[in-house]
């Protein structure tokens, strides 16, 4: 560890790039002799070197793109590459030779091949640039990610969807406490310069994650004003109304209109110094599935026996169609850059995104207008500075700031006078609510972070370069509610009803709401302040026929909190001798020390094969350290789980082996064999207390292991261009999510002794797309094929005893299949200024998808009824099959989006 540590003081410090480098040689072309003192320039920037005694040059701390570079000598021609280029770390081989001449300023221009070569590339890496974005079918960067070999939904081969790590400009913009994605910001596409997603080994400089990278790196304003403005609207045309219910009907057309608003402006300031990029979405999203408004909120329903006669209905709705999921995005990214010298840039970036929505709710199919909101406001601000000490050596300087606002409500005031009583949803006789609305109260969590790293980069030579690096994160977790109460709970007063005696109408006097005290007993109220340290150092090597990447990480987690010394009676909540009684300890630190290995060999000039091998480590979301935060066990057994700040890094061992082959011109193949053990996976155990109650607490115990193939073919001539991804993959673990062990044991199933699926575990998946583009006109094509995930098969005629061994997991859905088209046409004007008109095909073959299905029959829409069932139910306005009908069963329809633009 000494060594260790006195090898970062003495390099410097650094953590992810998001420049690349250009490297090659010149020489004479008749002679092979090496051309010392060649001129190469990257044109149209201040990028540029000269060849050393063996005709060896590199560039470095390059911005992804496209560029042309000339290699110039007196007395021989100028050679001028185009279209190169290139990528976030990635070397981009560039070999010059030159023929002599007697006329000055002759050139040969050089077309580059549509694919590079993959020489420096150790692991699986995709690096998709803002060009090839611009040209697919996606509304979003998740969904570029999505389309990558090996990544289902967000998870990067066979890992949990928290296990990625998701950065822009090499700064982590993570969730650290979601129990799901961890994804914290989001960036819109016409931001992104170039998109880099690692799915495998990827090096030391990465790290908090076990599965998969993703950099989004952003764009700098250039040295002429460009801008454009567009406005899209998107609705669904399908064939299967019986499913989604109101496409189609009266009024559609304005209830289920989706609109989207795109503003982007980018130039200089100050020419050559100063630059500007801004880029503004606002969306307002209807999706598919509408309820109808048969029910108001203070309506009130009972059916209380099998005669008619007995029941009591007030729907006081006007029956018509409700849309009931809308969402309000506004995303904006403004960002200043200021070269204060051709070796010294300062950016500032700011990114915002600001939500309001409502999900969904099937139970509330018939009373649409008694769900809540759910709201997002999140603000990145960053600093950097980059400065190039010398043609070898640069450093990055970053300082960013995070804040994430999450709340949910009805309506603002929890004590708002239009909160209904909670009898009014009735007792779901009919399968739906027949009234009421979403529970007063009001959830409030704050989640802040700020990051500082210090990048250093140094090419000591033709052959090592050297990168080492430090970050430190300081995590704020604020978590607030409000809890709401009548007055009356607990009395019998509560259930009073009065009858209006014109109209017939039951109401609930006796609900007065009041706010439930925080007192030392509230749970999960609190503060908490964690924080984290990083540091790596890493030499690649980049030899002839080989390139080897050889790393070591190290990381440093302190939750900064404590735990009880006797997890039996946390709170001592049992008065009990001192030896059973718990005291509070402070936490200790979690550190790690990771090594990772690549190794590419390059078998001819249009092959290369690769090896890595790396350690993997990741706290768990820290949900999981501080859920329940006062350790208070209720009177119950399996009421709660208690969060466990001692919990330790996750672990995974990855092994890859790849070979990338150029087939011919424009042509390329690369497959990849992957095999990872995931050891200490979150997971729940169970505990019993002195009195005999259990619960669950959160420890390390887990293991899942993954396996699989990836293959993804590429060819570009001209202006068409075709692409094939294609994984075929295993998942398995023996408990699903961490909370499945603890479950089990409440629901009086034995615990899973044996590797099973994954609820995420595709046997394959694929996509292709095919595209064609020319100087106005863009087409494409993406088709999805994937076979199905997991569900627990678990028909009724399934003994009592054979559930307590059932297995999760143990059959698979069918499969899905989509297609999705995009077409563009642009309109020149005059000069720069053009319009543009877009078409967006979604599920272009309106096929009906499932998403998921009922465990008895493996179907959606269709479940086993027994006669016992179909009894109980009682209704005037329904049929039983009506609730087994969800359409959250199926994907969305096919949808048609049209937008017009203007750019200049």
């Amino acid at each position: 560890m000494g060594v260790f540590l006195a090898l970062i003081q003495g390099f410097g410090l650094c953590f992810a790039q998001t420049t690349g480098k250009i490297a090659g040689k010149v020489v004479d072309k008749a002679t092979g002799e090496p051309l010392i003192g060649a001129n190469v320039m990257i044109l149209n920037t201040s990028f540029g070197t000269a060849a050393d005694m063996n005709g060896n040059f590199f560039i470095i701390n390059i911005p992804p793109g496209v560029y042309n570079i000339q290699a110039t000598m007196i007395g021989y021609k100028n050679i001028k590459m185009e279209n190169i280029r290139v990528s976030v770390n990635s070397t981009t081989t560039l070999n010059f030779d030159m023929e002599q001449t007697v006329l000055q300023g002759e050139e040969v221009v050089v077309t580059a091949s549509a694919v590079a070569f993959k020489k420096d590339q150790t692991s699986s890496v995709r690096n998709v640039s803002a060009d090839q974005i611009s040209k697919l079918p996606v509304e979003n960067v998740n969904q570029v990610v999505n389309m990558q070999a090996g990544v289902v939904q967000g998870h990067f081969r066979g890992g949990r969807s928290s296990e990625v790590s998701y950065l822009i400009d090499g700064l982590p913009v993570v969730n650290s406490f979601s129990e799901y994605s961890r994804q914290s910001v989001y960036l819109e596409t016409d931001a992104v310069q170039e998109l880099e997603v690692i799915k495998g080994t990827f090096d030391a400089e990465y790290g908090r994650a076990m599965s998969g990278m993703v950099n989004a790196v952003t764009k700098d304003g250039g040295n002429t004003w460009h801008g454009s403005v567009s406005s899209g609207f998107n609705n669904y045309l399908t064939t299967h109304n019986d499913v989604f219910i109101g496409l189609g009907e009266s009024g559609f057309l304005q209830r289920n209109l989706s609109q989207d608003y795109r503003f982007q402006l980018d130039g200089p300031i100050l020419k050559n110094k100063l630059t500007l990029f801004a880029n503004y979405r606002y969306q307002n999203n209807r999706g598919p599935l509408n309820g109808t408004h048969r029910f108001n909120p203070w309506d009130y329903s009972v059916y209380p026996s099998d005669d008619p006669a007995t029941w009591h209905i007030e729907h006081t709705g006007d029956n018509e169609y409700v849309a009931m999921q809308q969402s309000f995005y506004r995303n904006g990214t403004g960002k200043l850059s200021y070269k204060l010298t051709n070796n010294f840039k300062v950016s500032l970036l700011y990114t915002f995104n600001g939500s309001k929505s409502k999900g969904y709710n099937f139970q509330y199919k018939y009373n649409p207008t008694g769900l809540g909101w759910g709201f997002s406001t999140v603000h990145l601000g960053s600093f950097d500075i980059n400065h190039m000490l010398s043609k070898s050596l640069f450093y990055d300087l970053k300082i960013s700031y995070t804040s994430r606002v999450e709340q949910g409500y009805l309506y603002e005031d929890p004590l708002d006078p239009r909160y209904l009583s909670p009898n009014y949803r009735g007792s779901l006789e009919t399968g739906f609510y027949t009234g009421g609305m979403a529970g007063a109260g009001k959830s409030k969590d704050t989640f802040l972070r700020g990051d500082a790293k210090f990048d250093l980069y140094w090419q000591a030579n033709r052959t090592h370069g050297l990168k080492t690096g430090f970050l430190y994160t300081s995590h704020v977790v604020d978590r607030w509610r409000v809890d709401v109460r009548n007055q009356y709970e607990g009395l019998t007063e509560a259930n009073d009803i009065v009858v209006d005696p014109v109209t017939g109408k039951i109401s609930f006097p006796n609900y007065i709401p009041e706010l439930i005290p925080i007192t030392e007993n509230t749970i999960n109220i609190y503060k908490v302040k964690p924080y984290e340290m990083s540091a790596y150092i890493q030499d690649k090597m980049e030899f002839d026929e080989m390139v080897i990447k050889l790393g070591l990480r190290y990381d440093h987690f302190n939750p900064n909190y404590q735990y009880p010394s006797n997890w039996r009676n946390p709170s001592n909540q049992l008065t009990l001798p001192d030896s059973m009684m718990s005291t509070l300890l402070p936490n200790d630190p979690q550190t790690q020390l990771s090594p990772r290995l690549g190794l590419s060999y390059k078998l001819s000039d249009q092959a290369v094969l690769r090896l890595s091998y790396g350690h993997f480590f990741q706290m768990p979301q820290m949900y999981s350290m501080f859920e329940n935060n006062i350790f208070r066990i209720p009177t119950g057994n399996y009421e709660t789980t208690i969060g466990n700040s001692q919990i330790k890094a996750e672990k995974t061992v990855q092994y890859e082996i790849g070979l990338w082959q150029q087939l011919m011109t424009g042509m390329g193949l690369e497959v990849s064999l992957y095999y990872k053990d995931i050891y200490n996976l979150l997971s729940t155990k169970v505990v019993t207390t002195y009195n005999q109650i259990k619960y669950g607490l959160f420890t390390n115990k887990d293991y899942g292991n993954a396996r699989g193939a990836e293959l993804t073919w590429d060819f570009m001539q001209g202006g068409f261009f075709t692409q094939v991804n294609f994984t075929y993959s295993f998942t398995r673990g023996n408990a699903d999510n961490p909370r499945d062990t603890y479950t089990r044991a409440g629901n009086s199933m034995d615990p899973i002794t044996r590797l099973i699926p994954m609820s995420w575990d595709q046997r394959y998946t694929a996509n292709a797309t095919v595209s064609y583009a020319t100087k106005n006109l863009n087409v494409a094509l993406t088709g999805y094929l994937n076979s199905g995930t997991p569900y627990t098969y678990d028909p009724p005629d399934y003994s009592p005893l054979y559930r307590i061994n059932l297995y999760q997991n143990n059959s698979y859905k069918p499969l899905t299949m989509t297609y999705d088209l995009v077409a563009s046409y642009m309109i020149p004007l005059s000069g720069r200024h053009s319009l543009k008109f877009m078409l967006n095909v979604y599920n272009l073959l309106d096929k009906l998808n499932p998403t998921w299905v009922y465990g008895d029959t493996g179907q959606p829409y269709t479940r086993i009824v027994t006669e016992a069932e179909l009894s109980r139910f009682r209704s005037d306005y329904n049929d039983y099959y009506d609730q087994v009908k969800n359409p959250t069963m199926y994907s969305s329809p096919r949808s048609v989006k049209i937008t017009t633009g203007y750019t200049f």
